[in-house]
C-alpha cells in the first residue's frame, strides 16, 4: 500500500495514542473526519494496522520480573521449530518469541511475579522440552527505552 504524509500522520498518532478520537486524528492530519475514518479503515484492511491494545503496567499488576531467555534447540527442522513455537504459545508467562540468528535459536521475553515463579517455569516447563539443549537467562534490571511499533517518521512517503 502506498502511503502519503496524511497516512503517516494517522499512523504516528494511532501508534502513540490508540484511543485518540477520529476528530482529533483528522485534525492532526489536516483532513476532515469522514475521509480520516475511511483512511483508517483502509489501513486496517491492508494490514498496515494489525490491532489495537492497551499497554499495561506489569509491575502494577504484580509482574515484577522480566527475563529474556536465549534458547538453543537440538534440531532446526521445520517440524521441530513449529512444534517448539506451538508449545511456547501455550505458556502465558512468555510474552514474545522470536527466532533469531546466531548462537541461540530463539529469544523469549518472559514476565513473572518474582524470580521464584520464573525458576519454577524454567525447571518444570521450558527446560523439560526434549528439543531444548541450552537456555541463557538474562534478568532485566531496568528498561531505559520501550517504544511500540516502528519509527513512522522514517517511512518513505509517496509523492
Amino acid at each position: 500500500m502506498a502511503l502519503d504524509a496524511v497516512d503517516l500522520q494517522i499512523l504516528k498518532d494511532l501508534q502513540s495514542e490508540g484511543r485518540i478520537t477520529n476528530v482529533k486524528l483528522a485534525e492532526n492530519a489536516g483532513i476532515s473526519a469522514p475521509p480520516c475514518l475511511r483512511r483508517v479503515r483502509a489501513l486496517e484492511e491492508s494490514g498496515v494496522i494489525e490491532s489495537y491494545h492497551a499497554t499495561l503496567n506489569q509491575k502494577a499488576l504484580g509482574f515484577q520480573v522480566t527475563i529474556f531467555a536465549q534458547v538453543g534447540l537440538s534440531s532446526q527442522s521445520d517440524a521441530d521449530l513449529r512444534a517448539f513455537e506451538e508449545q511456547v504459545r501455550q505458556w502465558p508467562l512468555v510474552r514474545e518469541c522470536h527466532m533469531i540468528a546466531g548462537e541461540s535459536d530463539y529469544l523469549l521475553k518472559i514476565v513473572a511475579r518474582n524470580w521464584d515463579e520464573y525458576q519454577q517455569f524454567y525447571t518444570t516447563q521450558l527446560s523439560t522440552l526434549s528439543i531444548v539443549t541450552n537456555i541463557k537467562s538474562k534478568l532485566i534490571i531496568r528498561t531505559a527505552k520501550q517504544l511500540p511499533g516502528v519509527p513512522v517518521d522514517l517511512v518513505n512517503v509517496e509523492d
